[in-house]
């Protein structure tokens, strides 16, 4: 079921969890997110034994249109019921799961509301966890009813389909305590749903008590961060970085026999082909690739287990390693407990280190997207060495005129990547003593990265990289204006005389092969014999 739930994240962020046609039904409803669907839950509405855990991965994969609306908030109903906390009191809306510390957190955090609410990957890492600690809490001593309803509201939060009951901002306290007393009141009340109790009343389902046993915010965030972070790298970035590598690489393959001018300090240089060019790239990206992967045994460390300030007070031997080996079960993937619980609370270096490595390859995609760009640039009075896909009209009061939009997309999605990594390098530093109280905005800003990088190497490879072709007349006749082929004559008449060939030429407008005529340099038999751009692309062989 969890795996499943990662084709509902793209739904989740634009609130595409109901049907269209549901949606219109009720055209007043508008989600957070500004798209129809992912339409609020009514208890009274919707039954238990007709309620599904999880939607079918057919029946999400066919969601594939969204109709976008402009955003307001959902509206709340008259109907409200009364929940409290130690605060007292307070009113909160009765179709809505989520219970009076999120209400607060609501009213007290009007900061970008809906636009910066936390991130849907969040969200489905609370439910696995909440899910995973109800599993070993059992074990420990938990009501085994209580536990299995809490494990039935955990899925559907892991699954997304509670996703509208999750309105809070990411600008909250820095140790992601309203969120997880969202997650905690939203799976408290559902669960009370699902064992036939009052929604407000916490029993027999209490959110701290219960929701929360074994547990604190300040492991518990940490540890969402974690399998957010693994889950997101290995399903959405690693597919992405990977296929635009392959893509690449096709077309390094594709272009190994054109030989081309090379540049050096935006100057003429030394002949090489297009296809060893583009191989530059493909290093790159597998670089890029190693870099990821070299991150997720540091992410998948957890937390959970160290509670308040790392000692793992009012858990039980054992609770941390049951977590990570029930997290694991869930998710397929091979997370463990953290070695250092003080280390996993206090410093997130493994979320910085993780940043780091999606800095490092946001620079390569700029340098890529860059020289692409500037390759086809034209069309008759840049380089014009690649021909790149004309995909819409490129200006509004120049006809005709076709831009690179790719390439000017990817290089702003890599600016937004090097911002991201500056805030979060400085979070990572504010762990003060026992406790970091930066976390929502640092893996707000490793999962924007993230998802930033992977729908632009998509888009990139979709639209630009598949189609480019190269201008083969036009790379062989820059390549014979080129006056850096004078290079191979260095082992023939020396450097000094080379250079003397080269400026000549300049100045006089010839040809090479004229001014090494005019200054006596060589033969021109010898000319033919050295200067041979087929040459010069490769070491020459041993005599």
């Amino acid at each position: 079921m969890f795996r499943a739930a990662r084709t509902t994240l793209r739904q989740a962020e634009a609130g595409a969890l109901r049907p269209l046609a549901h949606a219109r039904a009720n055209p007043s409803i508008v989600t957070p997110s500004g798209y129809i669907g992912a339409v609020s839950r009514s208890s009274k509405a919707l039954s238990t034994s007709t309620r599904p855990t999880a939607y079918p991965s057919s029946q999400l994969q066919s969601q594939t249109t969204l109709q976008r609306r402009h955003f307001t908030f959902t509206s709340r109903m008259a109907s409200t019921r009364t929940e409290s906390d130690a605060f007292g009191e307070i009113q909160v809306p009765s179709d809505k799961y989520w219970g009076a510390q999120t209400e607060r957190s609501l009213e007290n955090f009007r900061i970008n509301q809906p636009q910066d609410r936390m991130p849907p990957p969040i969200v489905r890492a609370f439910g696995i966890l909440k899910g995973a600690a109800a599993a070993v809490n059992i074990k420990f001593g938990l009501d085994p009813k209580i536990g299995k309803a809490i494990q039935q509201a955990a899925s559907e939060v892991a699954s997304l389909e509670l996703i509208d009951h999750f309105p809070l901002v990411v600008w909250q306290t820095g140790s992601g305590t309203q969120s997880n007393m969202n997650a905690n009141e939203v799976i408290s009340n559902r669960a009370i749903e699902i064992l036939g109790g009052t929604m407000g009343t916490k029993k027999p389902v209490h959110p701290n008590d219960h929701v929360n046993m074994s547990a604190s915010s300040n492991d518990t965030f940490p540890t969402v961060m974690h399998i957010a972070a693994v889950l997101d790298f290995e399903e959405s970035l690693l597919p992405a970085l990977t296929s635009l590598r392959d893509a690449l690489k096709k077309k390094s393959e594709q272009f190994e026999k054109i030989i081309k001018i090379g540049r050096t300090h935006l100057q003429d240089a030394t002949p090489l082909t297009l296809g060893q060019e583009f191989s530059g790239y493909v290093q790159q990206l597998d670089f890029g690739i190693e870099r990821v992967k070299s991150c997720l045994p540091r992410l998948k460390m957890l937390a959970q287990g160290g509670t308040a300030v790392g000692t793992g007070i009012n858990t039980f031997k054992g609770f941390a390693e049951d977590i990570a080996a029930e997290v694991s079960k869930m998710t397929g993937h091979n997370f463990v407990t953290a070695p250092n619980k003080f280390e996993a609370l206090a410093a997130h270096d493994a979320i910085v280190e993780a940043h780091g490595q999606l800095n490092t390859l946001a620079t390569s995609l700029f340098k890529i997207a860059q020289d692409i760009r500037f390759l086809g640039s034209g069309p008759r009075c840049g380089l014009g060495e690649l021909k790149l896909p004309e995909n819409e009209p490129g200006s509004s009061i120049m006809p005709g005129k076709v831009n690179p939009t790719q390439c000017e997309s990817l290089t702003m999605v890599c600016a937004q990547v090097f911002g991201n990594h500056a805030a979060t390098t400085f979070a990572g530093s504010q762990g003060n003593f026992e406790l970091n109280v930066f976390k929502p905005v640092m893996i707000r800003n490793l999962l924007h990265s993230s998802r930033l990088l992977a729908d632009g190497m998509k888009s990139f490879e979709k639209n630009l990289v598949v189609g480019i072709e190269a201008d083969e007349k036009r790379i062989t006749a820059l390549l014979n204006e080129s006056l850096m082929l004078v290079t191979c004559l260095n082992p023939v008449i020396g450097y000094d005389m080379a250079s003397k060939v080269a400026k000549n030429a300049h100045k006089k407008g010839l040809t090479l092969k004229e001014s090494a005529m005019e200054l006596k340099a060589l033969s021109e038999e010898d000319f033919d014999k050295f200067v041979r751009p087929g040459l010069m692309i490769a070491p020459k062989e041993k005599k």
